[in-house]
């Protein structure tokens, strides 16, 4: 049984899980100390090492944010998700794919097959409002080919956007969930990188 917490422990622990389930993964040391008003990063770690010894939460080398719940380690279906930088749900922009870390999701819960080829993006924009997109959002997209009405993350001519999928009369084009947005008709090329099956609200209001 784990040994009693004190409270700022508690605190802590309340913050990480409050955290996780907002937006899908655990604060960065720095986000700790920024929350906690801690002197330094360093003092953070020490508060998280002192959760770790009393059992109530797993740091994990190598892992982004590598920290979990005990109980999250018993769920096969809790993967982690590359997160590939933002995307915009507004005009179409220039996006270059960086890798940013994971974030730790439980694909049960969301109905994802736990073999999908998954990756996951930070949303920028509200052109996708109407399909309860909103900015600040993370999507999480499946590497696969689309159908017709499905939310895609798309490159169209040079540049990527956020927006819904329409196959009309064989040809493609994007489509806006936001009636102050046009549609996207490709000029030269569309190309679909990810299919939408998973939605993380931003919870910060």
């Amino acid at each position: 049984m784990p040994e009693k917490l004190t409270k700022r422990q508690q605190e802590l622990l309340d913050f990480l899980k409050l955290t996780q389930s907002r937006e899908g993964l655990m604060p960065s040391t720095r986000e700790i100390q920024a929350h906690f008003g801690f002197a330094s990063q360093t003092a953070a770690m020490s508060h998280l090492r002192a959760l770790e010894r009393k059992g109530v939460i797993v740091r994990l080398a190598g892992k982004a944010r590598a920290v979990v719940f005990p109980e999250d380690l018993e769920r096969e279906e809790v993967v982690d998700i590359p997160i590939y930088g933002s995307i915009a749900a507004g005009m179409a922009e220039t996006v270059e794919e960086d890798k940013e870390g994971c974030i730790s999701i439980d694909v049960a819960s969301l109905g994802i097959p736990r073999n999908a080829r998954t990756f996951a993006l930070k949303v920028r924009g509200e052109s996708m409002i109407d399909a309860h997109i909103c900015d600040g959002d993370t999507v999480i997209m499946e590497f696969r080919e689309p159908r017709h009405l499905d939310i895609v993350a798309a490159l169209i001519d040079d540049e990527t956007t956020l927006k819904r999928f329409i196959m009309e009369k064989g040809r493609p084009y994007l489509k806006a969930e936001n009636e102050n947005f046009p549609d996207l008709i490709p000029a030269r090329e569309l190309v679909v990188q990810g299919v939408l099956v998973g939605l993380l609200r931003n919870g910060r209001m």
